[in-house]
């Protein structure tokens, strides 16, 4: 292998170690020793793919996050012209592709927020994507109500984000059809589909 290659495997060995990782024990019990020893790399190596912790917790969360977004858009796309039938579709891909694995619902849901600051940014600009993603899918149809349409889509992200969550945490975890069905209410109360 090239220099160059070997430093991708070693940094694709590192986001896998740290997707179980970050994901629990979780983040902030996780040490640099601990990912490099699941990578079977040594520490010099993992300074040379990331600056430390934080960049690899921010580059997984990225990582997730655009694999949630060309989800959800394709799921958007795809679903029939009807503006309950676009968010139903959307919100069922996302809920099924995060509960999917459930290291990526913990990283993108619980873990970047117990990283602190870490990843407040990171975070910011998740959500402002897929707020953009919701404005974008409710675009072409009138507003029921008189309500800010990018405050609405960040609200009912908001709300998306603490069912998962809920899911994640509680020994009694809702059904996935449960969370949609209650995700799909909020969205179309929220945005007047129904």
């Amino acid at each position: 292998m090239s220099a160059e290659q070997r430093l991708a495997d070693r940094r694709e060995r590192l986001m896998t170690a740290a997707y179980t990782l970050y994901a629990k024990p979780g983040f902030t019990a996780t040490t640099i020793e601990r990912l490099c020893s699941e990578a079977r790399i040594s520490n010099r190596a993992f300074y040379e793919c990331f600056g430390g912790r934080e960049e690899l917790l921010q580059a997984l969360h990225e990582r997730c996050v655009d694999e949630s977004l060309a989800v959800v858009a394709k799921a958007v796309e795809e679903a029939p012209a009807a503006l309950d039938e676009k968010v139903k579709a959307g919100i069922r891909a996302y809920i099924e592709f995060a509960t999917a694995d459930w290291r990526r619902a913990r990283i993108m849901h619980v873990e970047v927020r117990r990283s602190g600051d870490v990843l407040t940014l990171s975070r910011q600009r998740a959500v402002h994507a897929f707020a953009r993603l919701v404005e974008d899918a409710v675009a072409d149809f009138p507003p029921t109500v008189p309500l800010n349409r990018h405050l609405v889509a960040l609200g009912v992200i908001g709300a998306l984000q603490e069912l998962l969550i809920e899911w994640l945490l509680t020994e009694d975890q809702p059904d996935i059809d449960e969370l949609v069905d209650v995700a799909v209410h909020i969205f179309g109360r929220s945005l007047g589909t129904s």
